[in-house]
């Protein structure tokens, strides 16, 4: 090689997920140490939320401590570094979404695209997304359907629903089967919180006034179920691939050899 030649560069990608060899600082440990406080704190707030949510005349603690909790969990997730500043924009912006949806099809009982949304992202960028998508979607479109005491479960319930499409997500790449599993996670939804219906409202916690509560509802439930289907058979492997893109990207780093 002549002198005044120089060695050719090439780029290649690796994930970020890689084991790295260079030692922990303490302010790792130190950064670790704040995310598990401030994780620990949010979940300690919500569970009280959801627990202060059964008096109806709590329900200015109740969306307090929603609001701190939302605010400590996310002061974690910021902690982690810049991709997952990133990672929680698009978590934020998904959860607006959901909420502008849900607020769009109001007028229409049951309708309700939250679930497939929560689902969707739950599958595609993992379990703490889905939840983070589903309760964002709930806290936010009640700032124009009304907050109440059922915020909490309402966040908790489409949380869940982010959750499940995250342990389901090898099962979701089809149209039928998410559409199957969005279906059945409408009925489930309604009847959670059915579930908080029953025990706020009701003195009498009997298998009778549960049935009488649930038969009540199930229309709507219904309506939920198969609104879930008609989105889920629309848009759903469509959003599904998008998302799995941009994880892909997200959690892809450049190496200059």
């Amino acid at each position: 090689m002549r002198p005044d030649e120089r060695p050719s560069s090439s780029r290649t990608t690796r994930s970020s997920s890689a084991p790295s060899r260079t030692a922990q600082s303490p302010c790792v440990g130190s950064a670790s140490l704040s995310r598990t406080v401030l994780v620990t704190a949010g979940t300690a707030a919500f569970g009280a939320s959801v627990w202060a949510a059964l008096d109806r005349s709590h329900d200015g603690l109740s969306l307090l401590l929603v609001a701190f909790a939302l605010l400590a969990v996310g002061a974690a997730w910021l902690e982690r570094g810049p991709d997952s500043a990133k990672e929680l924009a698009l978590v934020a912006t998904l959860g607006a979404a959901a909420a502008a949806g849900r607020v769009f099809f109001a007028a229409i009982p049951g309708v309700q695209p939250v679930t497939v949304i929560a689902v969707v992202a739950g599958a595609a960028l993992g379990r703490r997304s889905g939840f983070a998508v589903g309760a964002i979607a709930a806290f936010v479109s009640n700032f124009f359907l009304g907050q109440g005491v059922w915020t909490p479960w309402q966040m908790l319930a489409w949380g869940a629903c982010g959750v499940a499409g995250g342990l389901a997500a090898s099962l979701l790449r089809r149209r039928v089967a998410l559409a199957v599993f969005c279906f059945v996670l409408g009925l489930a939804f309604s009847a959670f919180m059915d579930v908080w219906n029953w025990l706020a409202f009701y003195d009498q916690h009997t298998w009778q006034t549960f049935v009488a509560v649930h038969a009540r509802g199930l229309p709507f439930d219904l309506s939920h179920a198969i609104g879930n289907v008609v989105i889920a058979f629309v848009a759903g492997p469509e959003l599904r691939r998008l998302l799995d893109r941009y994880n892909r990207r997200l959690h892809a780093e450049v190496v200059w050899a």
